[in-house]
């Protein structure tokens, strides 16, 4: 099953890191990752840009476009893993590895009802 599972930090607090610090971060992020991408459970993985870089489209008539995230929230979504789990119970496991990996923060998990996602993913997923 394909899951979702969104990553949640202060940006102020993550982008404030020293190279050091990031490099230990992403170290131990890069380990987790490593094993689950030999495993064949992690799909793509992403990393946002701050929200400074973010647009926003407002759907109202007419449309507006605007600077910055949508809602000004204590924690932002920072990133995500694409996972191929067989269920929540193991989707969570990976959310507790990659937690003990990055400090702070909160991962979301939701389950993915898979739209366009190119051949690969529509294979992985049996569609």
């Amino acid at each position: 099953m394909l899951y979702a599972l969104l990553c949640y930090n202060d940006e102020a607090a993550v982008w404030s890191w020293t190279a050091e610090q990031e490099a230990a971060v992403m170290g131990r992020l890069g380990e987790v990752r490593e094993r689950l991408e030999r495993q064949g459970k992690l799909g793509p993985s992403l990393r946002l840009l701050p929200t400074t870089a973010a647009t926003t489209l407002r759907k109202s008539d007419p449309p507006l476009v605007i600077d910055g995230p949508f809602a000004e929230t204590k924690e932002q979504l920072l990133g995500f893993y694409i996972l191929d789990v067989a269920d929540l119970d193991e989707a969570l496991a990976v959310a507790k590895d990659l937690g003990e990996a990055n400090p702070g923060g909160a991962y979301e998990i939701r389950p993915l009802a898979l739209y366009n996602g190119g051949a690969a993913l529509a294979a992985a997923a049996g569609a």
